[in-house]
């Protein structure tokens, strides 16, 4: 049986990508390497976001484990512009996977590049993956498996967050650990 921790990233003081964590943000780094210190992680994967990869750091410094980064863990681009109505616009991408605003992607793009590695991970690698990620590309996966995991779903995510993804007879199933 493979097992893939989804982890969303800690609290950050913002949404760039060179955005790091709060103080907050911090300490709940240092909550998800306990929560995982019981655990027998052989392989973490992160965005190259600062927040994630200093989310899962305090991990994979107790585990001296390396972070490998994977760009297409990235978050989600809704549009290169700025929305004043981001929120009922991404609300509609739930609904229609296909819909693209301007120098964005769509549900279905982001969807892909994490539905992608998931793949790789659960043909190649060690049996218990920690992937770090964000929260509308973890959504998009969830919904991959789950079509009912919507919006409101989304919207329901905490910083950090922790989903259980087992392959199990060719059948992927999710858990959420974290609350």
């Amino acid at each position: 049986m493979k097992i893939i921790y989804l982890v969303r990233h800690c609290e950050a003081e913002g949404q760039h990508p060179e955005s790091p964590l709060t103080e907050i943000g911090h300490k709940q780094a240092l909550e998800l390497s306990r929560y995982f210190s019981h655990i027998n992680i052989h392989h973490i994967i992160s965005s190259p976001y600062k927040r994630a990869i200093e989310s899962i750091q305090p991990l994979a410094n107790r585990l001296n484990l390396k972070v490998v980064v994977n760009k297409n863990l990235t978050e989600r681009v809704l549009s290169s512009n700025n929305l004043t109505d981001w929120l009922d616009k991404l609300k509609l991408t739930y609904d229609d996977m296909e819909i693209k605003y301007e120098g964005g992607e769509s549900s279905q793009e982001a969807m892909n590049r994490i539905v992608e590695i998931v793949e790789e991970v659960f043909e190649n690698e060690a049996n218990n993956t920690i992937i770090v990620t964000h929260g509308n590309l973890m959504s998009l996966l969830l919904k991959h498996y789950n079509n009912n995991f919507g919006f409101d779903d989304w919207k329901n995510l905490t910083n950090p967050d922790v989903y259980l993804l087992k392959l199990e007879n060719r059948k992927v199933t999710y858990k959420r650990l974290w609350k």
